[in-house]
């Protein structure tokens, strides 16, 4: 098991963020539609330091997945809100490394551009690889937002500071949404797209949800070898 760490500290970590954020392409577009799209995640230990990323590869037009991929390790770099990158990003970066295939796109369980000093997760994954990359998120980060409609398909923009960073999606009827930005390389009706199209049955995109669980049972496959 490798440590990931980083020997930045948190000032140091801000700025390095913003010169990667010099490289942000938020205006190069898919230029064809995606045919395979890897889903990442991380979990932690409870009370640990140590944690599981995964990777998983699915097809986009049947859902079926494709290849999997793990990484295990201690994760040093502490947690401060809107770093959360500098913990995630090496260990995420193994898993990705792991796949024999490679993803036309990332979609990422966090934000991309909306984000304090719009840099998070997903645009941070997507520079580092040089792929296009979006992130869905479960919960909302401190944006302003209104409710979308209560019917699939329906949103409401992200705003911040009168600008709008990403959309409020409502994935299935009657069920909470999500929380759509951008990363690298995709536009915002692109990214709509691809998330409406991996969420047929379940509120999350299934890139997320299997590499959701995927995290949690190598977690659980740990314990309970000991």
């Amino acid at each position: 098991m490798e440590p990931y760490e980083t020997s930045l500290d948190v000032a140091e970590a801000v700025r390095a963020q913003s010169a990667l954020r010099d490289q942000l392409d938020l205006t190069n577009s898919l230029g064809t539609a995606p045919e395979f799209v890897a889903g990442l995640d991380v979990s932690y230990e409870v009370d640990s330091r140590y944690a599981a990323a995964a990777a998983v590869l699915i097809e986009l037009r049947t859902l079926e997945v494709r290849e999997t991929a793990i990484a295990y390790g201690e994760v040093t770099f502490p947690y401060v809100p809107g770093l959360l990158a500098f913990r995630e990003v090496p260990i995420l970066r193994e898993a990705l490394g792991k796949l024999a295939g490679r993803p036309d796109v990332l979609v990422c369980d966090g934000y991309g551009i909306a984000h304090p000093r719009r840099f998070g997760l997903a645009c941070h994954i997507g520079v580092v690889t040089g792929l296009p990359s979006f992130g869905v998120a479960k919960s909302p980060f401190g944006m302003q937002f209104v409710d979308p409609g209560s019917q699939r398909g329906d949103w409401s923009p992200i705003v911040d500071d009168g600008e709008v960073l990403g959309r409020v999606l409502r994935t299935q009827a009657g069920i909470k949404p999500v929380f759509l930005s951008v990363g690298h390389r995709v536009g915002l009706d692109q990214a709509t797209e691809l998330t409406l199209k991996m969420s047929r049955e379940f509120r999350l995109p299934e890139a997320i949800r299997k590499a959701d669980f995927l995290s949690r049972e190598e977690l659980r496959r740990r314990r309970r070898a000991g």
